[in-house]
């Protein structure tokens, strides 16, 4: 072999050190691991994270130091985790138009993003992803977006006034390519920028990658493929969402970027929302669902009303005839798709859970620590339901006043 061979005695008396007892003492600063990177000193590390001031040890889990002796320490690698991307002068830009209902980044609006990163990125001299949404929204940086533009007010009441609005920023933008949702309003609008400005769009797109677009046509049975154009719908976890460094999600000044909008003719118009208590759960946002741990069901009809969701039930309930048939969740009843769902006092069998597979948070309620709803939480809370829906209630009626 061309390398020197390794004398491991000759490493060990190296990095010894001088010793008041008779035990071995070594410098664990000069070991190094295979590759040649500092070795990380355990010890070292359960010091950073401890927390004083507290009779029985505390550690903080939620630091980012990475305890290596001789290297970053805690204030280097939060300053590292903090290191922004910025973009100052884009060779192009994509356009990425966002929902963000009530000021929050949905599932599906990050995935736009993604795919918004994944063509800003793979272009030659890089470019920036701009966001378009009707308000301010917490995580557009971390989700991948360079720039953001707020358009509030009329024009994102009504898809005609929208339209107008986004005609304008094409123009004054010129971005390579849009990415819309293909989801109500938005595919829609993607529908009527295309026959506006006489182009051709790429509707409910599978597969994207920076060469190739591709969707499904003939019912499924055969692909259409080709270079991505600069209008596209893409179908929800078709695309994945961004997972690098966080972006700068610099705000534009959208009367800047959009001065010379065409006034709508629709001159007023807004979205009324739907009575929670009575709209279909494939449509709710936010389900309320009582299993066979909820005996008290007025209590549940309060909590549901009180927190403006829609309720549902488990099949056994609804076998019981405690709640109606159209109200139970599962894959033999309504799979959702809402934003969140509260399950009480439900163990989660396995065609309930299929059911909540699209909910992007699930909360659960059950004694059961073990119960695979649980498992399947981002937010558990290990007690009986019975005692939970009032104090909730409590807490709600404190909130009001």
């Amino acid at each position: 072999m061309s390398r020197p061979r390794r004398d491991p005695r000759a490493q060990r008396a190296s990095r010894s050190v001088a010793s008041a007892t008779a035990r071995p003492r070594f410098d664990l600063a000069a070991t190094l691991s295979k590759r040649g990177r500092t070795r990380r000193d355990p010890r070292a590390s359960f010091a950073a994270s401890r927390i004083g001031g507290h009779a029985r040890l505390r550690i903080d889990r939620a630091s980012h130091s990475v305890g290596l002796v001789g290297g970053p320490g805690r204030e280097e690698a939060v300053a590292f985790e903090a290191n922004v991307r910025i973009v100052d002068e884009p060779a192009f830009t994509v356009l990425a138009v966002l929902g963000a209902s009530n000021g929050r980044l949905s599932r599906f609006d990050r995935q736009i993003l993604g795919a918004g990163r994944l063509l800003a990125d793979a272009g030659e001299g890089g470019g920036a992803v701009i966001a378009v949404l009707p308000q301010a929204a917490d995580g557009l940086g971390e989700a991948g977006a360079d720039r953001a533009i707020i358009r509030g007010g009329g024009d994102f009441a009504d898809v005609a006034g929208r339209a107008e609005a986004f005609l304008a920023l094409d123009r004054t933008l010129t971005p390579r390519h849009w990415l819309f949702a293909e989801n109500g309003p938005e595919a829609d609008l993607a529908r009527r920028m295309a026959i506006r400005l006489k182009e051709p769009i790429l509707t409910d797109v599978e597969h994207l990658t920076a060469r190739q677009a591709v969707r499904a046509s003939h019912g499924g049975l055969r692909e259409e493929a080709g270079p991505p154009p600069r209008l596209m719908t893409i179908q929800e976890d078709r695309v994945a969402s961004y997972a690098d460094r966080p972006c700068e999600a610099r705000l534009l000044d959208a009367q800047t970027v959009s001065a010379d909008a065409t006034d709508s003719a629709i001159v007023e118009s807004e979205i009324v929302p739907g009575d929670p208590s009575s709209m279909a759960l494939a449509e709710a946002d936010f389900v309320v669902s009582a299993g066979n741990g909820v005996s008290d069901f007025d209590a549940f009809h309060r909590l549901a009303a009180a927190l403006k969701a829609t309720p549902g039930a488990s099949r056994v309930v609804c076998d019981a005839g405690l709640m109606p048939r159209e109200a139970q969740v599962g894959a033999s009843g309504t799979v959702l798709s809402a934003d969140c769902y509260f399950a009480l006092g439900i163990a989660g069998a396995p065609q309930h859970l299929q059911g909540i597979a699209g909910c992007e948070h699930v909360i659960a309620v059950n004694t059961d620590l073990h119960a695979a709803m649980v498992e399947r939480a981002g937010l558990a809370i290990v007690q009986d339901a019975q005692k939970v829906m009032p104090a909730l209630l409590h807490l709600l009626r404190e909130g009001e006043t």
